[in-house]
């Protein structure tokens, strides 16, 4: 299997591609990495440095991909972040040119925008490039809570509402839908939800809560979830493999009290996930 992974990337700690590509790597996805920035650090820390990337810069690399013949091979399109206004035009016209070479391919968007507790993190302009441009065109969408309420207008807040809310989500394009951050007025003290959604029914896994703040962590949900499903469409079954492993990840960064994930030391949980979370069918 192939992704072609477009985010952005970190020298320090681990966001975007630099979050992602191990993860993917080691459940044996092989990945190609297009990069939209490169920052020194996520962008948590209140300061960083380097470059975003220009969207030409980014689409002559992706060109570049082309010409080596790997359209052809490669199972999905993942994007995330997105570090300036003219990088949606840019993944749009990969994911057009990758599925005309292969019409099974899939596109799965990570909608960051930002979330509950932070409000919106990115440039103005980016959701509604995301909601009116990006969203459109993809397979698979995985935001959080607060972002699919903003994509479709809503305001998701108990399992209906939030079922309602994914029901307008594809119905703007995307047959699949994972929502990370699920939570719920009766939701089971100290837990926390995940909900994915695609033509064959609707899935709710719920985990024990972890009071820590994880970025990237976002990033490997949406790229574990994302190589899980495009290799059997079974979106329990990728819920049940992500919500073992990403938490997995997160116990052991809270554990060593680590402000970055501690990505690779978690790597078995990526690779032989436990499985200790059984998603419950909701619809």
């Amino acid at each position: 299997m192939q992704i072609l992974s477009i985010q952005s990337a970190v020298a320090f700690g681990h966001a975007g591609n630099s979050a992602a590509v191990f993860p993917m790597q080691r459940i044996g996805v092989e990945v190609l990495p297009v990069y939209t920035v490169a920052f020194s650090n996520h962008t948590g820390y209140g300061s960083w440095r380097g470059p975003v990337m220009d969207p030409a810069e980014v689409a002559d690399v992706i060109t570049g991909v082309e010409e080596r013949g790997a359209f052809p091979g490669i199972d999905a399109v993942l994007s995330g972040y997105q570090g300036s206004e003219g990088i949606a035009d840019v993944i749009v016209d990969a994911v057009r040119r990758v599925k005309a070479a292969n019409p099974d391919a899939l596109y799965a968007c990570d909608p960051v925008m930002g979330n509950a507790r932070s409000g919106c993190f990115v440039a103005p302009a980016i959701p509604d490039l995301l909601r009116d441009v990006v969203v459109p065109v993809a397979d698979i969408i995985t935001p959080n809570q607060f972002e699919l309420g903003f994509l479709t207008g809503t305001t998701p807040d108990t399992i209906d509402s939030t079922l309602d809310s994914v029901d307008a989500a594809r119905a703007m394009g995307p047959g699949t839908v994972l929502v990370t951050s699920v939570e719920r007025p009766d939701r089971p003290d100290g837990t926390i939800g995940m909900l994915a959604v695609d033509d064959a029914g609707a899935w709710l896994v719920e985990t024990p809560y972890l009071p820590m703040k994880a970025n990237g962590s976002g990033d490997v949900t949406a790229a574990l979830f994302t190589s899980h499903y495009a290799r059997t469409r079974d979106a329990a079954d990728a819920l049940a493999r992500t919500a073992s492993s990403v938490f997995g990840l997160l116990e052991m960064t809270h554990a060593a009290g680590s402000k970055e994930l501690h990505l690779v030391e978690a790597q078995e949980h990526y690779a032989q996930p436990r499985l200790e979370f059984v998603p419950r069918r909701v619809r």
